[in-house]
């Protein structure tokens, strides 16, 4: 499936016609709707709910959802407020909300009692969460507590603990150049070989770490498609030097990871 309208895709950066323009042309382009979860969360419940419903208008039920990230210091009873105003103003049963648990980025964590409180009000709706915080042992919690609730681990290091404990799989930024490399963890994650498997997928991941995901992936595959579209970076983001996309390129080299072998 394809996460459109995440961190690494610059959501944030761009306006709410921007990103209903984003959903436009992929659907039109013929990307099946139930292969993509939209990123619809903004601070402002009226955009989240805007953006929403129009994905729901092109048949995409399955939504990200960051919660209101900008201000600080907000309570469990704050956010379930949140998430039940919106919900209540789509009132469309078709709905999958997977929350998006990025601590780092917005200030704003999902606690038991309040995943708890969602579940136990919205079953339906409230499907799953996509884990950013890189605490795996709050994921395996999230799938200890919450059976059926589909967790998605946000890097890929994590993708086979995940899978054992009941999670759902990966949702990441460099999954666009492992994917395939995950799909053979997923698809092999209860036989010997899954180990194996996720320990070159973990060393892969590992050369990205600490980089600017949306640079570093745009010029990594700069360099290997020549296609200028991947060139364009929205202010604040920009490039990074040319010495860190060589070191990068030649610590994957190292490790034998050759594109062409996982496309």
């Amino acid at each position: 499936g394809i996460a459109l309208l995440g961190t690494t895709g610059e959501a944030n950066s761009f306006n709410l016609t921007e990103r209903k323009a984003i959903i436009d042309a992929v659907v039109d382009g013929g990307i099946n709707p139930s292969d993509i979860m939209a990123g619809t969360g903004s601070c402002a419940w009226t955009e989240t709910v805007e953006l929403t419903q129009h994905a729901l208008e092109h048949g995409i039920t399955d939504v990200l959802m960051l919660p209101p990230f900008y201000y600080k210091q907000i309570d469990d009873q704050g956010l379930i407020a949140y998430f039940d105003l919106i919900l209540q103003k789509l009132g469309d049963d078709r709905i999958r909300i997977y929350l998006y648990h990025f601590p780092k980025m917005t200030g704003v964590s999902f606690s038991m009692s309040l995943l708890e409180s969602l579940i136990d009000q919205y079953p339906d709706q409230i499907a799953g969460m996509k884990d950013s915080s890189g605490d795996v042992d709050h994921m395996l919690e999230v799938c200890r507590n919450f059976p059926g609730f589909r967790l998605f681990a946000g890097t890929e290091r994590y993708l086979l603990p995940v899978l054992k404990a009941g999670g759902a799989g990966c949702i990441s930024a460099t999954a666009n150049v492992t994917i395939s490399m995950m799909a053979r963890v997923l698809n092999h994650w209860k036989t010997e070989e899954a180990e194996g498997l996720q320990q070159n997928l973990t060393a892969v991941r590992s050369v990205f770490d600490g980089l600017p995901f949306t640079a570093i992936l745009k010029q990594y595959l700069y360099h290997h498609t020549q296609d200028p579209h991947w060139q364009f970076l929205r202010p604040p983001n920009g490039p990074v030097p040319n010495r860190v996309l060589e070191e990068t390129l030649e610590r994957l080299r190292q490790l034998g990871f050759r594109p062409e072998l996982y496309t």
